[in-house]
């Protein structure tokens, strides 16, 4: 199990209070700090490399919140949650999405039916959630990487142009054939839910976990640039498109993560709906340069190779973040770090404390 007597095992300290506690869902490095998501909470959080206390492999601690509201002007209220799902580090940013999906209330053992009927049947929609953005970082006065609103050479924190109800994102999907009917589902439902995002210079993919259409996944990919104090889409082609569409055979599963290591693309998959299934990583050779060559507006990818098939539980251990470990933190060895959604009794350590995965790879 994971725990201080495991050689595999990423200790993750937090505090009390911190934005971020158990339900991991986006992981990025920026040398020795981990910056993490949680798919509850409106802002992210860093955390230091200390010294192991056992045989784990690494740790970190001495967590730090850093609250969206403080960073951006959001489309809806400070303390409504974002459903963070993905997340990267390029060039002097740290980029964040949101699921931008709906919601459904869920049925609660201690309920009347009818009442259970009736919560069972509301959809709704947290403003946050149709959040895209990128938070510029720069180092505070001890030398410690933070998130700014705006960095003392003049890049500033944006997002993409929307409220709390569309943005350019689901605006350009909705009369799209695959996934405009998708858009009024909630995710839970095999409904739009994004959950990876990957970043190549001003060009985005965006993962879906849903919709899965006769077993093809699909990345989303967009090119933004800054406009303002906003984000603003930027066409792909001639024609105008905002978009291009890349499915997947992922063997039925969506899209959890997302990354770029060198050339290559993996993809953290898993199942769509909430059930209890297999987790996989897929990868996706030379993936970088075949993007950047790519002209056509939908593309079909089958050729896609299996790495590594990932434990989980019943209800518990849902990996949903990977990303490659910094040379320096893993020994010059490839490494990935996986965290985990709803991490079972045998990746706690007390109320405060959960333990990711490190993975050697190819």
């Amino acid at each position: 199990m994971p725990n201080t007597r495991t050689t595999n095992a990423v200790r993750l300290e937090f505090a009390p209070g911190s934005l971020v506690r158990s339900n991991l869902s986006g992981a990025a490095f920026t040398g020795d700090w981990l910056w993490v998501a949680g798919d509850e909470a409106c802002g992210v959080d860093r955390l230091r490399r200390l010294d192991p206390v056992g045989r784990e492999a690494l740790r970190f601690g001495e967590v730090r919140d850093f609250p969206l509201a403080d960073l951006l002007d959001l489309p809806g209220a400070a303390d409504e949650e974002a459903d963070l799902e993905g997340m990267a580090v390029a060039d002097g940013f740290l980029w964040v999405v949101g699921s931008h999906g709906l919601k459904r209330k869920n049925a609660k053992h201690d309920r009347e039916h009818a009442d259970n009927a009736k919560r069972l049947a509301k959809v709704s929609l947290d403003g946050n959630r149709r959040l895209l953005a990128c938070l510029p970082m720069e180092p505070d006065a001890q030398g410690e990487p933070c998130l700014v609103r705006q960095a003392q050479d003049g890049r500033r924190a944006l997002r993409l142009k929307g409220d709390a109800h569309t943005n350019l994102l689901t605006r350009a999907l909705a009369d799209d054939p695959h996934f405009g009917p998708y858009m009024a589902i909630p995710g839970k439902d095999n409904g739009f839910d994004i959950e990876g995002l990957a970043v190549d210079g001003r060009r985005l993919l965006l993962g879906l976990r849903g919709p899965v259409l006769r077993g093809w996944s699909a990345l989303l990919e967009i090119e933004v640039e800054a406009r303002g104090d906003q984000l603003r889409l930027v066409p792909l082609d001639d024609a105008g498109s905002l978009l291009r569409k890349h499915f997947l055979q992922l063997d039925g599963l969506g899209v959890r993560d997302l990354h770029f290591s060198g050339d290559d693309l993996y993809i953290l998959a898993g199942p769509t709906m909430v059930l209890n299934g297999e987790i996989r990583v897929f990868k996706w050779p030379a993936a970088r340069p075949s993007l950047a060559a790519n002209r056509e507006p939908v593309r079909f990818e089958a050729a896609l190779t299996e790495s590594v098939s990932l434990p989980h539980g019943r209800g518990t251990n849902r990996a949903e973040a990977i990303c490659d470990l910094p040379p320096a933190l893993s020994g010059r060895k490839p490494s990935w770090l996986v965290l985990y959604d709803a991490p079972g009794t045998d990746r706690r350590d007390g109320e405060h404390t959960v333990f990711g995965d490190l993975l050697r790879h190819d």
